[in-house]
């Protein structure tokens, strides 16, 4: 009986870590779906703003299962805080979605669903130190060696976003600038659509990765597990 407990309470910590990467997977991209879509679409009705709450939900529900998983691990549960604390700004700014897409003008919104973009690239960035944490911690070294690379790639891109939208607006900001300077924002203005797409991509793709990197974590649990078996 002894030894029973400690590999059933192991058992029930692993079903709620695989079913919290699970809630993540899928919760990540609807919740990035449901914000777009709710602020660029005009016929949404008002009881449509709970979609993107839901979605946001979702996300911070897997966050709140994976906390049961090696509570005794400060450095993992540190990024895991992390993480639910910027899930928790995301929930309350979502409906911002909502508002904007009908008062696209009113600077209120605009500056929420702003902050809400960039909330959503930090967590972006926290979860990757998560899924890190989560990783060192599980017996597969090319999984660990997977998400170290692919995290600190994933990182390195967000930082890159930010950056680069941090600079834009601070210069849109200064009333006088360089000649040089005042023509690249003019040639940024005329290729708005191609920098947009641009930036578009380099969202997507640590958010793709961040995806296989915890589609891959579940999988190797699951082998774990079956294998231990």
């Amino acid at each position: 009986m002894p030894d029973h407990a400690p590999k059933a309470e192991l058992l029930r910590s692993l079903g709620r870590l695989v079913r919290g990467l699970s809630a993540l997977f899928w919760g990540l991209p609807l919740a990035l779906f449901v914000c777009v879509k709710i602020a660029t679409v005009e016929w949404m009705q008002p009881q449509f703003i709970a979609a993107p709450v839901a979605g946001t939900l979702l996300i911070f529900y897997g966050l709140a299962l994976l906390s049961d998983f090696q509570k005794q691990e400060r450095v993992w549960h540190h990024a895991l805080d992390r993480a639910k604390l910027i899930a928790i700004i995301n929930i309350g700014l979502s409906p911002f979605c909502f508002w904007w897409g009908r008062l696209p003008n009113v600077v209120f919104y605009n500056i929420a669903v702003g902050i809400l973009f960039v909330s959503g690239m930090l967590f972006i960035f926290n979860l990757n130190l998560v899924l890190q944490r989560l990783a060192a911690m599980l017996p597969d070294e090319t999984l660990r060696s997977e998400s170290r690379v692919f995290g600190n790639l994933n990182r390195t891109l967000l930082l890159v976003v930010l950056g680069g939208l941090a600079i834009y607006t601070v210069l849109e900001q200064v009333p006088s600038l360089p000649d040089g300077l005042v023509k690249v924002l003019l040639v940024l203005e005329f290729l708005k659509p191609i920098v947009f797409a641009v930036f578009a991509l380099l969202i997507l793709i640590p958010l793709a990765m961040t995806m296989t990197l915890i589609w891959k974590i579940k999988e190797a649990i699951f082998s774990s597990v079956f294998g231990a078996e």
